[in-house]
């Protein structure tokens, strides 16, 4: 998550990104599935075409780079891939290629898993595979500290296994927010993740100290299995962290060394200018010598936790991406049902299997009651109000529940549903007769041949008839689909995280240190 950039130029339209011409990525590489998600970027399963070898292509469409300053942001995210290239925790990156529509960035392939997936995966483990972990992690930091990188969103899926294999080598992703600095420099754009940010970020006068404490947090969580600063709001998380008191009391820590708090006290430290440095973290005892560190294994209530924080972000990504969909107009909901319908089974991936889980009574449609107990089984506060408006958001026909195809629309991420190839296909379908517009009497028979209610395709016509002949052509039909995430009001690459909930929590942490 990101900063706002209020003196970032926007561009017209789409500029090179790289100031190279590179070859065409299609003529090198073979994309296949979709491997994750993010906010500005896809990343696929790619295969070279002259080795058959697998890498990871992230693909960022250029639309999304609005301002100078995104551009620049791209450039520097390949820049310092190739500055690490040699760390032997650090994905490698292969290459960088852009065309008209995407900058692309060819890297190591990672199969092994997020690291918090991974421990909870594994059923059990020690305070002492805790150590190795973080040693490994602060190792990363470390090395970018000493190469005059701050990489400024460390967190738990951030850090991927290489393989499947027990042994595997954890790895560190995505630099999309690392910056280049030198000693004595400082910045004060507010980046990162709301649990893992330092009070000096929120503050807005920060260094590479930033980067310690959100590996303290990462250790605090791998040690409990909840974040040190928890709150029910971005604003809450903020004012816990510039004033809240670390938990060393409940359960689990009763039972972890004192070695461990010791350190996590030191990498929590409010002051920068008081908290260990990478390397000092290195050189604690507790990383050194692992061997005095308790090797039993950890309280069964940290996985429990764990697994279900993990879960709690991945609903909350989900939560997201449905009420973006919430926002649409209803006609658009059901040209992504379309599209989702028309997806083979290796696109559409695990989504079957979870909503499985969720339909209990094997109906073959999710209830509201269905969907509220299967979100609150990893988020035991999600608001009743909140899970009504997903439910609607979803229930495109209005029949008062989610069958797989509503489902499988409302989940899958909108870039899948974005790409031209998809969208074709869906103006195809609405245009019955091949003319190249889709009419009022297309729309219709389109609604009752998937049993939708209609009444809302005057308003559809109107509000996306740019030139108000009655019909909608291809151009008009894409820039519907892509409405709302494209340059149009859209906030830049690094306008993710909450600066208004900063400011406020910053406000009143002020007041009440003044109060006391």
């Amino acid at each position: 998550m990101s900063l706002n950039k209020a003196n970032s130029v926007r561009l017209s339209k789409p500029k090179s990104v790289l100031p190279y011409e590179t070859q065409k990525l299609n003529n090198l590489y073979n994309l296949g599935k979709i491997l994750g998600q993010g906010q500005y970027g896809t990343t696929y399963l790619c295969t070279e075409n002259s080795t058959g070898q697998k890498y990871a292509c992230k693909s960022i469409p250029k639309r999304k780079l609005i301002c100078k300053e995104d551009c620049e942001d791209v450039w520097r995210e390949i820049q310092i891939m190739h500055h690490l290239a040699e760390h032997p925790n650090v994905v490698t990156i292969k290459g960088a290629y852009e065309d008209s529509i995407h900058v692309h960035l060819v890297m190591e392939l990672c199969e092994g898993g997020e690291l918090f997936d991974r421990i909870v995966e594994k059923g059990q483990y020690s305070e002492r595979e805790a150590a190795k972990l973080m040693k490994t992690i602060v190792g990363v930091v470390e090395a970018c500290h000493s190469l005059g990188v701050i990489h400024r969103d460390l967190k738990p899926e951030n850090f991927l296994f290489q393989t499947t294999l027990q042994d595997s080598v954890l790895k560190s992703t995505d630099f999309g927010l690392s910056v280049f600095f030198q000693p004595g420099d400082s910045f004060s754009d507010v980046v990162g993740s709301p649990f893992y940010v330092a009070p000096e970020v929120l503050k807005k006068l920060y260094g590479p100290e930033a980067d310690v404490w959100s590996a303290g947090v990462i250790l605090y969580i791998l040690l409990c299995g909840v974040p040190p600063f928890w709150a029910e709001t971005d604003a809450g998380i903020f004012k816990q962290i510039l004033q809240g008191k670390i938990d060393f009391e409940t359960r689990p820590w009763p039972s972890i060394s004192d070695g461990a708090k010791d350190l996590i006290t030191k990498m929590l430290e409010r002051d920068p200018k008081k908290r260990l440095t990478a390397f000092q973290v290195l050189s604690h005892p507790w990383i050194v010598d692992d061997t005095n560190v308790p090797d039993k294994p950890l309280d069964s209530a940290v996985l429990s936790r764990l697994k279900q924080f993990s879960a709690m972000n991945k609903i909350k990504k989900m939560a997201c991406r449905l009420n973006k969909i919430f926002q649409m107009i209803k006609p658009r909901k059901i040209v992504m049902q379309v599209i989702a319908e028309r997806l083979s089974e290796e696109e559409i991936g695990g989504l079957k299997e979870l909503f499985k889980k969720i339909d209990k009574d094997r109906s073959g449609s999710i209830t509201f009651d269905e969907l509220k107990n299967g979100l609150r089984r990893v988020d035991s506060k999600i608001k009743e109000s909140e899970i009504q408006d997903l439910m609607h958001a979803a229930d495109v026909d209005e029949n008062g529940s989610i069958d797989y195809g509503e489902f499988v629309a409302a989940t899958l991420h909108l870039n899948k549903l974005e790409r031209e190839e998809n969208l074709a296909s869906a103006f195809a379908y609405f245009d019955k007769d091949g003319s190249g517009y889709i009419t009022i009497d297309e729309l219709q028979q389109a609604c009752k041949e998937l049993g939708l209610n209609d009444h809302h395709l005057e308003h559809f016509i109107k509000e996306i008839d740019q030139d108000h002949d009655g019909q909608i052509d291809y151009g008009e039909f894409v820039a519907m689909m892509r409405m709302g995430n494209g340059v149009g009001g859209r906030r830049t690459m690094r306008s993710n995280i909450n600066c208004d909930a900063a400011a406020q929590s910053l406000q009143e942490s002020h007041t009440s240190f003044n109060d006391n």
